[in-house]
């Protein structure tokens, strides 16, 4: 049952006739990659500086001072029903002129039970006829990061991506789009980072094949399909700012605050039929540049408590570690759904290598 409902969530946003612009729509490519930054709750926008940056700001890609950098990061979502695997790879170019990387992105639903075809035309139940299916999400990331006009204060970076939608053999979709993002470093040690992604809207085509999601019992038509879609991804702008504060010798602390918003209405704490604003926080404490600790809130929304029916807020709390020994870098963080009371708690690792030389 909760893997149905789980793909329910997932795929009403295919199967339903609103309109082609979603409020929510490729959600996937908004979890973010490497637990760092899931554990500071998002708030690197304007500080992740390595192969994870495309995930959250395509710009921190300049960041990478070694030959090469690989990422790899596995999550279970709800229980192990959902699972988030990400792979990365990272390169400066030879002449300097900015950063390559690319990146691969899975969010996947298993074994999802498909009882479309359990009543016969007739109106009999055949239970031989329940199979089961997989609902997944693909997503791969060209990234490029560069200082435009040679200076050293402001990063620049893109991200081309192509993304791929499987519901068994229900439906397919195709989508492609841009991010565009940007960090400015400043003479007092601040840094502002902004990122947009979806900047040119993404679009995504739908195929939705009828003779399986639909079924005709006693000459009626059940789970009718919509025709094909058009789906659009419309923007949504991240704005962060952060400062390393070096406490003594060996302790260090980096804290960010920003937004998020949606240009569309949602259940943000500020909330318009322009743009919705949520604010999130995160902090890391690092230790000799080997051990760090850190903790994160986002995702502050307005929700009805069921019991007495009042508007409260809800949050989605984070806290996570990493250790990080020459080379190689191991990070876990925990978060839960965000939800009010929720007992859903996911954990994610991630691993981050860095190989060759320090760049000059």
């Amino acid at each position: 049952m909760r893997k149905l409902f789980f793909a329910a969530l997932v795929t009403s946003g295919v199967f339903s006739e609103a309109q082609i612009v979603r409020k929510y729509s490729n959600e996937f490519l908004n979890i973010g990659a490497g637990a760092r930054g899931l554990a500071m709750g998002g708030a690197v926008i304007s500080n992740q500086n390595d192969v994870y940056s495309p995930m959250w700001n395509p710009a921190g890609l300049l960041g990478v001072d070694r030959d090469w950098q690989g990422a790899a990061m596995h999550a279970e979502y709800f229980e192990s029903i959902a699972k988030y695997d990400y792979i990365a790879f990272a390169k400066p170019l030879d002449n300097k002129g900015g950063v390559f990387a690319i990146s691969i992105v899975r969010l996947g639903v298993d074994n999802i039970l498909n009882t479309t075809q359990l009543i016969d035309p007739e109106g009999n139940i055949d239970y031989d006829k329940i199979t089961s299916f997989s609902q997944s999400d693909y997503a791969a990331l060209v990234s490029y990061a560069f200082n435009p006009g040679g200076n050293a204060k402001l990063d620049v970076g893109v991200n081309a991506k192509l993304v791929y939608r499987n519901v068994g053999k229900f439906a397919s979709g195709y989508g492609f789009g841009f991010d565009i993002g940007a960090i400015y470093h400043s003479d007092n040690g601040w840094n502002y980072g902004a990122v947009m992604k979806d900047v040119t809207t993404t679009v995504n085509f739908w195929t939705v094949n009828q003779k399986e999601l639909s079924a005709v019992v006693n000459g009626e038509e059940f789970n009718p399909a919509p025709k094909d879609k058009l789906e659009l991804t419309m923007p949504k702008l991240n704005l962060g700012m952060s400062r390393n504060i070096e406490i003594n010798r060996d302790l260090e602390l980096m804290p960010e605050v920003g937004i998020n918003v949606d240009f569309a209405k949602t259940a943000a704490v500020i909330s318009t039929d322009f743009a919705s604003i949520t604010p999130y926080a995160g902090a890391e404490l690092k230790f000799q540049d080997m051990i760090f600790v850190r903790v994160g809130l986002n995702r502050f929304q307005t929700i009805t408590d069921i019991e007495n029916l009042k508007r409260k807020v809800s949050f989605q709390p984070s806290a996570g570690i990493g250790v990080k020994y020459q080379g190689l870098t191991l990070d876990y963080a925990i978060t839960n759904s965000g939800i009010g009371g929720s007992n859903f708690f996911s954990n994610f690792f991630s691993l981050k290598l860095d190989m060759g030389d320090f760049r000059n």
